[in-house]
């Protein structure tokens, strides 16, 4: 069954309370430069970040299908600056600076690879369907997919000869944002397995700041698949997807698990 769990609720105005008048014009919003599905990127008044917002809008199957998860931006948020610090701290870069309040985030300015990183350690979704197998079958090793970042082409499977030949990333890039979504990997898979929950699948983003790759976007159950280890219910957007129901509380369930372990 899954549990509720309450979010202590911060204001910004409330969250700016604590911070240094430098740090509260940090947290001022500038021009809105782009909005996703699940995010708007704004402008800082520091050209050297952007402030990163989340959203309720749930969407699925391109944009198909859409609707509202009661607190997911909050919750998402939580979710990802927790596991992005758990990452850093594990040697991971990053493009997090601080969470700012519970929907807006600091994060630093990168120009994002537009090759995605899909890590798979069990199959489900489009891999069994593509490959006409059963879901939830344990693989003996992740699989790395990459994908085109377009909405418009639907984020087409590409390989590295694509990204290469194409300009989106050169071969040392594509090689090393692969081994840090593997590196992830492992981690996060530790991680949850210790929480009771199965780490399925996931989808990572990337940039360079500076010179260096950095993790970017959000690691939160939009963006991976998590099963409980005991009765497999899924505790992430499958549940919107699939007309499941339940969405707001799976996404609670998780980020209870995640702060109770960390909080040890």
């Amino acid at each position: 069954m899954i549990l509720k769990y309450i979010l202590p609720m911060l204001t910004l105005s409330s969250a700016a309370a604590g911070y240094s008048k430098g740090e509260k014009l940090l947290m001022e919003k500038k021009a809105l430069l782009y909005e996703g599905k699940a995010k708007q990127i704004y402008a800082a008044e520091d050209e050297r970040y952007f402030i990163m917002t989340y959203k309720d809008e749930a969407t699925a199957f391109d944009g198909a299908k859409k609707g509202i998860i009661e607190d997911k931006g909050i919750i998402n948020n939580r979710i990802s600056c927790l596991l992005f610090k758990m990452l850093e701290e594990a040697g991971i870069k990053t493009h997090l600076v601080k969470q700012l309040d519970e929907r807006n985030v600091l994060v630093k300015r990168m120009k994002m690879v537009p090759v995605e990183v899909v890590v798979r350690n069990v199959t489900a979704g489009s891999l069994a369907k593509k490959l006409g197998i059963e879901e939830g079958l344990t693989l003996p090793i992740p699989i790395i997919e990459l994908y085109y970042k377009n909405d418009d082409l639907h984020d087409p499977m590409i390989n590295e000869y694509h990204a290469a030949a194409m300009g989106w990333a050169n071969w040392e890039e594509i090689k090393e944002i692969q081994a840090i979504g593997l590196k992830i990997n492992e981690i996060l898979k530790r991680f949850f397995d210790d929480i009771g929950i199965i780490l399925v699948d996931f989808k990572l983003e990337f940039g360079i700041c500076d010179g260096r790759i950095l993790l970017g976007d959000e690691i939160s159950p939009d963006s991976c698949r998590l099963w409980d280890k005991q009765s497999l219910e899924k505790l992430d957007k499958d549940r919107f997807r699939r007309d499941l129901g339940g969405e707001a509380e799976a996404y609670r369930e998780v980020v209870s698990r995640i702060e109770k372990n960390l909080s040890k």
